[in-house]
């Protein structure tokens, strides 16, 4: 795909820009938007790429599925659902395995699918004017979107069961102090704090920033000893890379690293 019906989609070198494009169905989700989110995540699984920005436009950031497109599809809403989730799945996944920094800015409300989507960033901003809520089993739903992932592993399970078996409402507030975001910022201040933010990554070391995303997924599943193995290997291509020259020599040069 080269343009989207559902989604903005910029590149700009080593930064992409993508924002859910939905704002009068609250940027939920649909067939389409779920098929769009998933080719756009290819395109940011490339070497060019250092940092991807995901937010929304207008007034939410992600209101979640769209339960009326659920109930519209020939399909039956099963399938549908089925269908929708599997598109999800593959572009979080995506942006978790990918090279690039995820920076995720969420600007109004994050529910359901859309609090799912507000977690996969490996860096997360929120206005402060923000809210969050789970609603899953508000509509007789389950949570998807590796949320049953994620949160366990930010806040913990009882705090997770909470959030889901409940639905409570937090406000990015209490979501940061929970632990489930970077920064809360004013609203008014939310994009430029964000650009701020991308374009430190935009002369970032890549390979650096890959590497601690690898960590931190494999840390969820090796041991001590085999975690430490990796991190001794990933460490060691890291100095061996022209970035890992650069910001030694930088270093003992006492001056600013400029990275390929």
């Amino acid at each position: 795909m080269t343009s989207y019906e559902t989604l903005d989609f910029t590149q700009d070198g080593p930064v992409t820009r993508i924002a859910l494009n939905r704002p009068d169905a609250a940027n939920s989700i649909n067939d389409v938007l779920g098929r769009e989110l998933m080719d756009a995540a290819s395109r940011c699984d490339v070497a060019e790429t250092k940092v991807v920005l995901l937010t929304g436009k207008g007034r939410f950031f992600c209101a979640g599925g769209d339960l009326g497109a659920m109930a519209r599809s020939p399909l039956g809403a099963g399938r549908f659902v089925k269908g929708l989730a599997d598109d999800l799945h593959r572009a979080i996944s995506t942006f978790a395995r990918m090279d690039a920094v995820l920076i995720v800015a969420v600007n109004g409300a994050a529910a359901g699918a859309g609090f799912s989507l507000a977690l996969i960033g490996d860096l997360v901003l929120a206005a402060e004017s923000a809210s969050f809520t789970m609603a899953y089993t508000k509509a007789g739903l389950s949570p998807d979107g590796s949320s049953s992932y994620y949160l366990p592993r930010l806040i913990g399970v009882r705090r997770t069961q909470e959030l889901m078996l409940t639905n409570r409402r937090l406000s990015a507030t209490e979501a940061a102090a929970w632990g489930m975001l970077t920064e809360v910022v004013p609203d008014d201040a939310l994009t430029d704090r964000t650009e701020a933010l991308v374009n430190e990554f935009r002369s970032a070391a890549k390979l650096s920033n890959s590497s601690v995303k690898k960590l931190m997924l494999l840390s969820f599943s090796n041991g001590l000893e085999e975690q430490m193995e990796i991190e001794g290997r990933m460490i060691a291509a890291c100095a061996g890379s022209p970035d890992g020259q650069e910001g030694i020599d930088a270093f003992l040069a006492k001056r600013r690293a400029e990275f390929a």
